[in-house]
């Protein structure tokens, strides 16, 4: 298991970026952590660090958000938080997002765990009592 902790927000991009070094081209990555832990947040950095210059924002309630890269290249964002039922995502026709091999970020993957690829890269992020993060992947 790999592990960087993040002490403050000035250090976010920086961590950033180590993520996705460590990460690889690895398509589909989810992130679990309480409500509050920084997925969003982490997810944006990681999108600053791939290029994205449009502004990053959950999607909470539109379950998922497309941006792009310099190159053009889909990067998506869901937020599973708010559904009800797994099937939702079969009405949002997931797999074309899952098994494009575009980076697909998950948040609250706990809510659609067995539809979620076996080889997504899992990572849990782990607020310290200092207020530090750990992201443990």
């Amino acid at each position: 298991m790999n592990a960087i902790i993040i002490h403050s927000v000035d250090q976010i991009d920086l961590a950033a970026e180590a993520f996705l070094k460590a990460a690889g081209e690895t398509p589909v990555i989810t992130f679990s952590g309480e409500l509050g832990a920084g997925k969003t947040t982490f997810i944006q950095a990681i999108c600053r660090a791939l290029g994205v210059t449009t502004e990053v924002i959950s999607p909470t309630y539109a379950l998922v958000n497309e941006y792009f890269t310099p190159n053009g290249t889909s990067v998506f964002h869901f937020d599973l938080y708010r559904i009800e039922e797994p099937d939702e995502l079969f009405d949002l026709g997931y797999e074309e997002y899952f098994y494009s091999g575009a980076r697909c970020f998950i948040e609250w993957p706990e809510k659609a765990s067995h539809l979620i690829p076996e080889d997504a890269l899992t990572a849990e992020i782990i607020v310290g009592s200092d207020g530090s993060r750990e992201i443990r992947f």
